[in-house]
C-alpha cells in the first residue's frame, strides 16, 4: 500500500478490492490513487479546491470539482460500495445532512475526523485558554476550515440518533492506532465505517 496518512491507511486497508468508491473531499487524490493502484477499485472523487482537482486529474484520476454541502444530491442512490469523507465532516455546513447523503449514495460510508476532545486540546484550553494549534490541527482558529468542532462522543451520539449502524471504528493517537477505551480522551483522530 502506498504511504498514506494514518486515517487514510485505515480506510484503504478496509476497502474491499474491486469496489466502487466515491471519495468526497479527496484532496490531492492520494487515497484514490492507492485504491486504484493497489486494490483495483473504481475510485472517483469530488473536491472543492480547484488546485487539488488539477493534481488529481494530473494523476489520471476521475475527479470533479464540487461542494459536499450542495453537490452530493446529484449522485444516485446506492451508486457506490463506499462513500468516503476523510477529515472533511467538520468543514461542512451541515455535517448531519452530508452524513445522510453519504449513506444514501454508498452502501457503506467511511468517515474520519479530528477529535476535539483529545487531552492535548483540552489541556490547551484549560491552561492557555486558547484554541489549540497542534501538529494535527496546525491552523489558528481564525483561518481554520473547521467550523464544527466535534468529538468522538458527539459523533457516536449523532449516529445513534439517526439509527446508523457502526460496522467498525478505529482511533488514532499520533500516527498509531489506540484502543477504543477512553477514545474520546486519548484519540486525536477517529475513523468510522457506517451503514444503514
Amino acid at each position: 500500500m502506498s504511504l498514506l496518512r494514518p486515517d487514510l491507511a485505515v480506510i484503504a486497508a478496509n476497502v474491499a478490492p474491486g469496489s466502487r468508491v466515491l471519495d468526497v473531499g479527496c484532496g490531492d487524490g492520494t487515497l484514490m490513487q492507492a485504491l486504484r493502484d493497489d486494490k483495483r477499485c473504481d475510485a472517483r472523487g469530488m473536491e472543492l479546491d480547484s488546485a487539488d482537482v488539477g493534481l488529481c486529474v494530473g494523476k489520471g484520476l476521475s475527479v470533479i470539482q464540487g461542494d459536499a454541502d450542495k453537490d452530493l444530491a446529484f449522485y444516485p442512490d446506492q451508486s457506490v460500495d463506499y462513500a468516503i469523507l476523510s477529515q472533511t465532516l467538520q468543514t461542512t455546513m451541515r455535517p448531519d445532512v452530508v452524513l445522510e447523503e453519504l449513506l444514501r449514495i454508498g452502501r457503506r460510508a467511511f468517515v474520519s475526523f479530528p477529535n476535539f476532545a483529545h487531552w492535548r486540546v483540552r489541556l490547551s484550553l484549560l491552561w492557555g485558554g486558547r484554541m489549540p494549534v497542534t501538529r494535527l490541527l496546525p491552523i489558528p482558529w481564525y483561518a481554520t476550515p473547521n467550523i464544527h468542532h466535534l468529538t468522538v462522543e458527539d459523533f457516536r451520539e449523532l449516529v445513534k440518533e439517526r439509527g446508523i449502524k457502526v460496522e467498525g471504528a478505529w482511533f488514532l493517537s499520533g500516527d498509531k492506532q489506540c484502543s477504543a477505551a477512553a477514545a474520546n480522551f486519548r484519540a486525536e483522530h477517529a475513523v468510522f465505517l457506517l451503514s444503514r
